[in-house]
């Protein structure tokens, strides 16, 4: 491990579901933590905890523009990952995947920092290869509603790739696929907290098709677990690799889930699919596991209860 005992480290998107919940770890573990969030959809409740550490910075910014700070680490979570979201102003989107990256690696170019990019599953598309290996080049409609963001998270890859082949960046890219847990947005439009919200509410649980489809969901204490691995682990391992867990249900087995673990009398209701949707999503962890020794610990229904027990105070 690269690590030393306490480093400068900035996440951007720190406000946000995931963000929040790597701030907490690293400032937990006594690193000095700058957590940067324009609040598109960060919230300040996510972080407010942390604000009387003296080892926690919160920074209003937007990664489009550049940063100077003096850091050691960078995690560059920020980017709208719901596709409520990042199909609200898709031109955003991609800026701050592109236009972020490049100001990223900028700012790591400048001060020496090893960079960790939160790509996501989404860059392999609806794919014809299952599950997915960080090998596979994806199938992704370049043209399409969902394009903003699949096409943003691609290019920030490449770019993230040619850095450190042309100016030896120490780079780190994770491909993170469903994650879910307590501090999702109630209306990010995402599965699980559309599933939990309409459920606690009582209103009809959503299925868009017949709930064929697959998905595979890690808890984020998990995923988090993962991106610290993957940051500190050997200067050769650059990434790609998938995060996720490899236990794969359809949308259909969610739903009995959510509504068996809230005790909810809410009705099933289909609606036409989104288009690109994808139909079979699976992490293939086996390279994470082999470089990181690193695999998912929480089952679902934990994860779930977690989650459910979130939801029922916020609301």
């Amino acid at each position: 491990m690269v690590k030393s005992s306490s480093q400068t480290i900035l996440v951007t998107g720190g406000a946000g579901f995931v963000g929040s919940h790597l701030c907490d770890r690293l400032v937990e573990q006594g690193d000095d933590v700058v957590c940067l969030d324009n609040f598109f959809t960060g919230d300040k409740r996510n972080i407010a905890h942390l604000f009387g550490r003296s080892n926690f910075e919160l920074v209003r910014h937007d990664v489009t523009f550049p940063l100077y700070v003096e850091v050691d680490q960078i995690y560059n979570l920020a980017c709208p990952a719901s596709p409520v979201h990042y199909q609200f102003d898709p031109v955003q989107t991609t800026k701050t995947s592109v236009h972020g990256a490049i100001n990223m690696l900028g700012l790591a170019k400048r001060t020496g920092a090893r960079i960790l990019q939160a790509s996501t599953s989404e860059v392999y598309g609806d794919p014809e290869v299952h599950p997915q290996t960080e090998d596979y080049w994806g199938r992704v409609n370049p043209v399409g509603t969902r394009a903003c963001y699949d096409e943003g998270k691609r290019c920030a890859e490449t770019l993230f790739f040619d850095y450190w082949r042309q100016h030896r960046l120490e780079i780190k890219v994770a491909r993170i696929f469903n994650t879910y847990g307590p501090r999702m947005h109630p209306n990010d439009g995402r599965v699980v907290s559309n599933f939990i919200v309409q459920a606690l509410k009582g209103l009809p649980i959503t299925i868009y098709g017949e709930g064929n489809q697959t998905r595979s969901f890690c808890y984020v204490d998990d995923l988090v677990e993962g991106l610290i691995g993957l940051m500190n682990s050997e200067a050769g391992i650059t990434g790609p690799v998938n995060l996720g867990n490899p236990n794969e249900f359809t949308i259909r087995q969610l739903a009995d889930k959510v509504l068996a673990q809230t005790g909810s009398g809410s009705k099933i209701e289909l609606k036409p699919l989104p288009e690109d949707d994808p139909q079979q999503r699976q992490p293939d962890i086996t390279l994470a596991t082999k470089l990181l020794d690193w695999g998912p610990k929480v089952d679902l229904d934990s994860g779930l209860d977690a989650t459910i027990e979130y939801f029922r105070e916020r609301l």
